[in-house]
């Protein structure tokens, strides 16, 4: 158990929208770091499991920096792809981190899976791992998850990652058409985060 609240936090990623997310769930009286006020680069992400990933950014990034450190591994599960892209959703995006190349490529698969998968509901989850990572202190980890279908083309101009494909169970819309204040209130990152916000 961490000892007293935290009032002070590096954020450990080089992505900009789970920063404007993270920083967006965070309490407001917190003072908040980022690998841009430092220019850190982000670690070799060899886990096999999104916690792994996690735990592995937020201890890198606290040893950086010898702050407490939250880190995020997060990405979109497709069950008829045997739960791919996982832990390599950002990587499916090429080393320029290209979510449309991504997304591209999620069709081009389930192409070969499924025949008119655009008819039928292909069942997906995003799933989120927090971890964090305090020196000296027990390590605290959180996943959240939110199930959902993919959507037969790209829609919306908010979110990032693969957000435009992604339709949560029970609405009509991706996660990017929504207002991020409607996203954030119920996506995997938000699920997680509640397990963990009473340390703040």
């Amino acid at each position: 158990m961490l000892k007293k609240k935290i009032k002070q936090i590096f954020v450990g990623t080089n992505n900009i929208g789970k920063l404007k997310e993270i920083r967006d769930l965070l309490p407001k009286n917190l003072e908040i770091y980022s690998t841009f006020d430092f220019n850190i680069k982000s670690p070799t992400e060899n886990g096999k499991t999104f916690e792994e990933n996690s735990l592995i950014k937020a201890r890198y990034f606290s040893k950086k920096t010898k702050m407490t450190c939250l880190s995020d591994d997060s990405g979109l599960e497709i069950d008829i792809l045997g739960g791919a892209p996982g832990i390599f959703s950002a990587r499916w995006g090429g080393k320029e981190g290209d979510f449309v190349k991504a997304m591209s490529r999620v069709f081009i698969e389930l192409d070969k899976k499924v025949k008119n998968w655009q008819t039928k509901r292909i069942k997906a989850r995003f799933v989120c791992a927090l971890t964090i990572y305090r020196p000296n202190q027990k390590t605290i980890s959180s996943v959240g998850k939110i199930e959902g279908h993919i959507s037969p083309f790209m829609k919306g101009e908010n979110g990032f990652g693969y957000d435009p494909i992604f339709i949560p169970k029970g609405k009509k819309t991706t996660f990017s058409e929504m207002k991020p204040s409607q996203k954030y209130k119920m996506d995997h990152r938000h699920k997680a985060f509640k397990k963990i916000k009473k340390f703040f």
